[in-house]
């Protein structure tokens, strides 16, 4: 295999002051065969001054190459880099003729064939460095263009673009050129799509998916579109500069990589995101969440463009605080920035606490290689917490004349993170410099810890900060209700900077029962309770009356449990005890989520597993009894789920896959039913001759998931075998699609089965490794995150990792998993020893 090269911060810089490039035609064959389709492409582009550079294309093969009419020899090719040598200062065309290969992991043109009907859909991914799979190109952030594409399909197929699409007859549809847009932008998705398009403000919106999936999609197409007019129309109101593009499309692809990707004109969904099974409110929230997060790209990242992949925060950051924001005030998911307290913020703090942590604004991306690694909980949802914390000490009012005056001097082009500072500080006489480097700059998670002094009538609170950053936070007082005795009634609420300029004033009346620092979850930052505090919290969680003051209480209590300070156990017991009060889905998920993943399955130890596994059960049948009145279909699905996950014995989920309902309801859809298969499986309680079955009352795409994931999680040696082979095995034509290897690798470890997969965890280190190098970027993020063995906490498994890291050289985007998942495994056998 030619080895691909990536690009360096430096070489970028050189380029674009050397180049103008001004348009790309590129034409697609999609008739061409089901390994590769053919691609033509025009570049014309200037030089500024006589000089060698190169442009970038991974063909399969490179047919020919003209440049101002002259052929180039093709033999020069190096990897993915072909030199234009001695190119004189002037205009230039340059002409490449290629057959490109289709992908199977979601990188460049991903071809995907539905078992439901047979149809086949093809779409891109162009990110960083994958346009050079689909046409020839100057990849780069900062050499924007304008794009005209056409693309050959098949009849029956349409094709949607960034712009307005046309069929011209014979399978030939033309899009209508872009506005100047980065390569990475680009996006093409054909097929035979099922359409539902209307219009709003006068542009074409539609939204799109497989026909398969068309029934699913018309049931929430009102919702959809709903949901996408509201944010457009917020935005407009938040924003002085128009929508950019001439129509608004957003596709729900098949064994997409992301949650979605921000291609200006036509946003790419995972099509997960179509719900063909029964899904909670706050499931629909985070779809809702993240349509309106790729619509805010549409200005953070399409119109104005990062220069170079250090400040990838300038994207995903904004969109993420956008997203939340826009959706809470449009829309009627009012609830949202719980959820992101919960789901989302926790991310953020994990990852600011490995070795692999980095500022939310680095400084040494040197190539698009270590810049794929930066898409993480730092980028989003530490970048996110950020933006609301500067919201908070700005003030809104300044902060979006701020990013106005940023969308105005930079329209269509490229800035950088100074770039951005100086827009905030033309609206402001803050000092947002300082703030920048106090947040953006600085890696880690700083820790407020409350003490509280009492004397009779009166009170006081230190707030002692461990870490350099600024912060604003509001502080939650709380008194008990007198008359029943758990519910917690709010004294009041009020503003404090940390550090504190002067020593804290005291506050009359009584020790509260309870003072909750970062009350509104406005800053990043862990919070410590004062022990009386703690002490309320571990017996009332359940009576404080605001969710997203629940939210920061569960993540110090989830934090508490991850640093040692709060034995697994108690957090158990304390979920036991509340958790039947919730009333807010997204707390009930992410709190049982960190239980059974992480407390039953990796804090405590094996022989302490049976007792959690059998509290979580009992408390997910406290759920189940509590929602039998069915005015909580939401929180019902939700314990239904866990108590599925959870079973330690088969006989009652046997009954129910059996039975094809839940006594009470709800009856079981394809998902529960695989959930139910797949913990059969894990218990050895079913067969291949039950999946085999099932997978025929299911033939779909997911049931093609679910079927590997029974299979792989069968308690037996030939069964491992085979999985193994599946997902690490040499045969290129037989390689997984990224979706069934992630399938197959969340099926194949189990903590039940220990014993059985333990020679495999010396494995893993090895085959890992060498499918990562073979496969690329996609497959090992999913090696590294879903094959990885995290239920081995030992120290055995820890040296192999570390020996790993040291001889055996893994590509950077495993390296990255691996540094992860093993300061994770390391933190969980410290609290195991705790």
């Amino acid at each position: 295999m030619a080895r691909m090269s990536v690009l360096t911060r430096d070489e970028a810089q050189n380029r674009a002051q050397l180049l103008d490039v001004h348009r790309y035609t590129v034409e697609l064959d999609l008739t061409t065969g089901d390994e590769t389709f053919d691609s033509r492409t025009l570049i014309r582009f200037s030089a500024r001054t006589d000089a060698d550079t190169f442009v970038e294309i991974k063909p399969a093969e490179l047919r020919s190459v003209t440049l101002d009419g002259e052929p180039l020899d093709a033999a020069t090719l190096d990897g993915n880099r072909l030199p234009l040598k001695n190119l004189a200062a002037g205009e230039h065309e340059l002409r490449v003729d290629a057959s490109m290969r289709y992908s199977r992991t979601g990188e460049g043109m991903h071809r995907f064939t539905d078992p439901t009907d047979g149809e086949t859909y093809v779409y891109t991914q162009l990110f960083l460095d994958d346009v050079q799979r689909v046409f020839a190109a100057f990849d780069q952030p900062d050499l924007k263009a304008v794009f005209e594409l056409g693309v050959t399909a098949p009849q029956h197929w349409t094709v949607l673009a960034n712009g307005v699409t046309e069929h011209t007859g014979e399978g030939v549809w033309r899009a209508a050129p872009t506005p100047l847009i980065s390569t990475y932008l680009v996006a093409v998705a054909a097929g035979p799509w099922h359409s539902v398009r209307t219009e709003h403000r006068g542009l074409p919106f539609g939204i799109h998916c497989r026909r398969s999936l068309a029934p699913y999609l018309d049931a929430d197409a009102d919702e959809l579109l709903d949901i996408t007019r509201a944010c457009f129309d917020r935005y407009h109101e938040k924003f002085e500069e128009p929508y950019p593009f001439d129509s608004y499309d957003q596709a729900f692809v098949p064994e997409f990589n992301a949650g979605a990707m921000e291609n200006p004109g036509l946003v790419t969904f995972r099509d997960e995101f179509v719900y063909r099974s029964a899904v909670t409110d706050t499931e629909r929230q985070t779809r809702a969440m993240v349509v309106a997060h790729e619509m805010a790209h549409m200005w953070f990242g399409d119109l104005v463009t990062l220069t170079w992949w250090d400040d990838i925060w300038l994207n995903e950051s904004f969109a993420e605080y956008m997203g939340y924001q826009t959706l809470t005030e449009a829309t009627r998911f009012t609830d949202t920035w719980t959820d992101f307290g919960v789901t989302r913020k926790p991310w953020g703090y994990d990852a600011d606490q490995r070795p692999s942590t980095h500022p939310v604004a680095p400084e040494n991306v040197q190539d698009t290689a270590s810049a794929l690694l930066n898409f993480d909980g730092i980028s989003y949802a530490k970048g996110a917490s950020a933006l609301r914390q500067l919201v908070a000490w700005l003030g809104e009012k300044d902060f979006l004349a701020g990013i106005n005056t940023h969308f105005r001097r930079h329209r269509f082009g490229n800035a950088r993170l100074a770039d951005f500072i100086d827009s905030l500080a033309s609206a402001t006489e803050r000092d947002v410099h300082a703030w920048a480097d106090a947040w953006l700059r600085t890696t880690g998670v700083d820790t407020l810890t409350a003490s509280v002094d009492s004397r009779p009538g009166q009170w006081t609170l230190a707030l002692d900060r461990t870490g350099e950053r600024p912060h604003r936070v509001t502080v939650g007082v709380y008194d008990r209700d007198l008359h029943d005795g758990r519910s917690l009634l709010l004294r009041e609420r009020y503003e404090t900077d940390v550090p504190q300029d002067t020593a804290p004033e005291p506050h009359t009346g009584t020790r509260p029962a309870l003072v909750v620092p970062n009350d509104l979850d406005l800053t990043y930052a862990k919070i410590r309770l004062d022990d009386t505090s703690l002490e309320t919290v571990l017996r009332g969680l359940s009576g404080i009356p605001d969710t997203l003051t629940r939210a920061v209480v569960w993540n110090t209590l989830r934090d508490m449990v991850r640093d040692g300070e709060l034995a697994p156990a108690d957090h158990l017991a304390t979920a036991a005890a509340h958790l039947p009060e919730e009333t807010d889905l997204a707390l009930v998920q992410g709190v049982l989520a960190f239980a059974s993943v992480h407390i039953a399955g990796r804090y405590l130890t094996p022989d302490q597993r049976p007792a959690a596994l059998a509290t979580l059960t009992e408390l997910c049948r406290d759920l189940i009894r509590r929602t039998e009145d069915g005015d909580h279909p939401g929180l019902r699905l939700i314990a239904v789920r866990h108590r599925i996950d959870t079973a330690a014995h088969p006989d009652a989920i046997a009954a129910w896959l059996a039975e094809g309902i839940v006594p009470g309801g709800p009856e079981l859809d394809p998902e529960l039913r695989w959930r139910v298969l797949a913990r059969l499986a894990v218990l050895g309680a079913t067969d291949e001759a039950a999946i085999a079955a099932e997978l025929e009352r299911d033939p779909s795409a997911t049931g093609r998931e679910g079927a590997a994931r029974c299979r792989a999680a069968l308690p037996d040696e030939d069964a491992k075998a085979r999985a193994w082979d599946a997902m690490f095995g040499s045969d290129d034509r037989a390689d997984l699609s990224n979706y069934l290897f992630t399938a197959t690798a969340q099926g194949f470890w189990q903590p039940e089965q220990a014993d059985l997969v333990r020679p495999y965890v010396s494995r893993y280190f090895k085959d890992a490794v060498a499918v990562a190098a073979r496969r690329g970027p996609a497959i090992a993020e999913a090696a590294g995150r879903w094959a990885f063995p995290a239920h081995a906490v030992d120290a055995e498994t820890l040296k192999l990792g570390e020996k790993c890291l040291r001889k055996a050289d893994p590509i950077p985007a495993l390296r990255r998993k691996l540094v992860d998942q093993l300061d994770d495994l390391g933190r969980a056998l410290r609290v195991q020893q705790a």
